[in-house]
């Protein structure tokens, strides 16, 4: 089993540009597993870990409703918005500057073939990396993402999560809002679910702008040590 993960840090990157990149790296991977599978071979899997930020855009799962998207295509335009119907799990969700997101590319048969335990560790990372700022987040059940204040009428999403599964090959990932614009959020139903808020971490904090890079490492080791994996 292949434990070593590639870190690659994406910066501020198009969506779109992204996802193809993901898909590139994902069907390498599924094709290493067919043909190790169809040629009786044991050709080690790579895992990959993205970093990146993306331009204001919103995106659907094959599992969402569109009409969750608040504004016309017009509007879209006029908030610098993109909009795109993707192929991961979960319903409506907002990325843009400020945001940290996460696409881990996994061969979950180099850890452990159990996508709810995936989704659970996913989750973890962020809440002991919000735990080191001094946040008790949580599960909300029912909810995938982490949250704050869970069961109370101030309930409120810090981080989404929406991953697609192949063959136990990952892909999408969270997406950790830490200094986010929250009004992009306005424009959708987030996730699909009303009457629920959403925050940042520097809105937590109250502060104007809390350290991307300082956040980014500390996910990189709490994943690190969850998942067992060796940081490349």
């Amino acid at each position: 089993m292949n434990k070593k993960v590639e870190v690659q840090n994406l910066g501020i990157r198009d969506y779109k540009e992204t996802w193809d990149y993901q898909e590139e790296l994902f069907k390498q991977t599924l094709d290493l597993k067919i043909k190790n599978r169809r040629e009786e071979q044991d050709v080690p899997t790579k895992n990959y870990l993205l970093f990146v930020e993306h331009p204001h855009v919103y995106t659907l799962g094959k599992s969402g409703d569109a009409t969750n998207l608040l504004v016309s295509e017009d509007e879209l335009k006029a908030k610098n918005a993109s909009f795109y119907k993707i192929n991961r799990g979960g319903d409506i969700t907002y990325h843009g500057p400020g945001q940290i997101v996460g696409y881990p590319i996994l061969d979950l048969d180099n850890f452990f073939t159990d996508i709810h335990k995936y989704l659970r560790f996913l989750e973890e990372t962020v809440i002991l990396t919000l735990a080191e700022y001094g946040l008790k987040s949580e599960r909300s059940p029912g909810e995938t993402g982490v949250w704050l204040d869970v069961g109370t009428p101030f309930a409120r999403k810090i981080c989404a999560m929406g991953v697609r599964a192949s063959r136990w090959v990952t892909m999408h990932g969270f997406a950790l809002n830490v200094n986010a614009d929250l009004g992009y959020f306005d424009n959708i139903i987030p996730c699909g679910i009303k009457e629920k808020a959403v925050t940042s971490l520097n809105v937590e904090l109250g502060q104007k702008k809390v350290n991307m890079e300082e956040v980014q490492k500390k996910l990189l080791k709490h994943f690190e040590g969850l998942f067992q994996a060796v940081i490349i």
